[in-house]
């Protein structure tokens, strides 16, 4: 969660500084999700991710310096440069790619899910949406194919409660988001999503049922983005600034330490300790990213294809 937390204040203070071209949409206030899913998953467990992708790529275990040299349009950069913060992919660890198009990885996982199932050795896939996409078509029609081919499909919705400007409790007719996948017999559980431990847990159980075959699931986390949709200085927020404070309060790293040190388990000392290290990961990869070459002009012809 800290490395996450620690990056993704990396990106907004340098994109804000107008060092990092494109768009950038920040992952801080729901690390736990990715952190505690991310956790069951081993390297041959496909995800797929959404344009709120950094979180997911890290907890996956991706290259934070090829991550950032990718976010500054960077020759070494996952995608040498020409992908941008939203289309980071790196398949040797099962990430298979964060996109800009809301819902556009849901059909990708359900092809993943059976990939899996046809392979028959017990992986599975995971995909990371918000609750916008559940407004998608595409949502409801993954959901059936995963329903009826029993494919094991954890599917991971990110509520934060906004689609961009709009609030979900009114863009939303079927309320609460659960009463869809349950449209689809599909097992599905509600969770707090800045809980990371809560996270874990019903992780946990979700994907030991999609490992013995028993079919999709579908966990809705409950959290909050503590920035507007995509860093921005010109984006309104028509978010209520009580709200986003009250959400604030409850950190989910913040929790976390908090309750490992109640525990016994951290000290102040060992926090500081660790936020230190994790810092340090940061600036190493930035200094990579930052001595890193931009693309030629003559690479913008490599690495597509033609018929």
């Amino acid at each position: 969660m800290l490395e996450i937390r620690h990056f993704e204040e990396h990106v907004a203070k340098e994109f804000f500084a107008g060092n990092i071209p494109g768009f950038a949409h920040s992952y801080i206030g729901q690390e736990a999700i990715a952190t505690g899913v991310c956790r069951h998953l081993a390297k041959k467990d496909r995800i797929v991710s959404n344009h709120r992708g950094h979180g997911h790529c890290i907890a996956k275990g991706a290259d934070m310096k090829r991550m950032m040299a990718e976010i500054y349009g960077k020759k070494t950069g996952y995608c040498k440069g020409k992908g941008g913060s939203m289309h980071i992919a790196d398949f040797s660890i099962g990430m298979l790619g964060a996109d800009g198009i809301v819902g556009a990885g849901l059909p990708i996982s359900t092809g993943a899910a059976c990939a899996a199932l046809l392979e028959g050795k017990g992986n599975v896939a995971a995909v990371f949406f918000g609750d916008g996409a559940c407004n998608e078509g595409e949502f409801h029609e993954s959901l059936n194919l995963a329903g009826i081919w029993k494919l094991p499909l954890l599917f991971v919705c990110e509520n934060n409660g906004w689609g961009v400007n709009t609030p979900a409790s009114y863009a939303m007719a079927a309320g609460d988001i659960t009463r869809i996948p349950e449209a689809y017999h599909i097992a599905n559980k509600v969770v707090d999503g800045n809980d990371v431990e809560a996270v874990h847990a019903a992780a946990a159980q979700a994907i030991a049922r999609l490992r013995k075959g028993e079919g999709p699931y579908f966990l809705e986390c409950k959290t909050y983005r503590w920035n507007k949709h995509f860093l921005s200085n010109d984006l309104e927020d028509l978010r209520p600034e009580s709200e986003i404070q009250a959400w604030k309060k409850r950190c989910p790293v913040e929790a976390y330490e908090a309750r490992l040190t109640k525990r016994g388990i951290l000290t102040p000392a060992r926090i500081k300790s660790i936020h230190e290290k994790t810092l340090r990961k940061i600036e190493e990869a930035y200094t990579f990213a930052f001595s890193s070459p931009y693309p030629a002009p003559e690479d913008a012809l490599r690495d597509i294809y033609s018929m």
